[in-house]
């Protein structure tokens, strides 16, 4: 099976549980010239009022500076990995089975299909993890 396998930087900011939140950080990427393939938020219920959106990826110096001027940091704690490759039933539960029966516990999983492709963003505790992750699924 070909796979794309590629770790990647995951950059999180907090912003605010209202309207216009979301929108006025994503604003401050896209006029940075960021084109964004990943974007998760979410509430923080421990903090409210307060939300969180993870966003993949940020390419040069433009776009990372203009993120970290937003309050955007590289999640040191969360480790990416993005599969890429022709869709099929059950895609996923392969992969995922193929890291578990290594040992590797996934903290969180985001995954779509767009067409006849799909693409996964895989969450590991570590970096050695993530390393292993990828070293399985690039033998696939």
């Amino acid at each position: 099976m070909d796979l794309l396998v590629e770790r990647v930087d995951v950059w999180a900011s907090s912003i605010d549980d209202k309207p216009g939140g979301l929108a006025g950080a994503l604003e401050v990427l896209r006029d940075s010239g960021a084109d964004l393939q990943f974007i998760v938020a979410r509430r923080t219920p421990e903090t409210p009022g307060r939300s969180i959106v993870f966003v993949a990826p940020l390419q040069n110096d433009h776009e990372i500076r203009a993120a970290t001027q937003a309050g955007f940091n590289v999640t040191s704690s969360l480790h990416s990995v993005r599969v890429m490759g022709a869709d099929k039933p059950g895609i996923i539960a392969e992969l995922t089975r193929k890291i578990a029966g290594k040992g590797i516990n996934l903290r969180g999983v985001s995954a779509a299909v767009i067409g006849t492709q799909f693409v996964a963003y895989l969450a590991l505790d570590s970096l050695d993890d993530s390393s292993q992750a990828m070293e399985i699924l690039q033998g696939v």
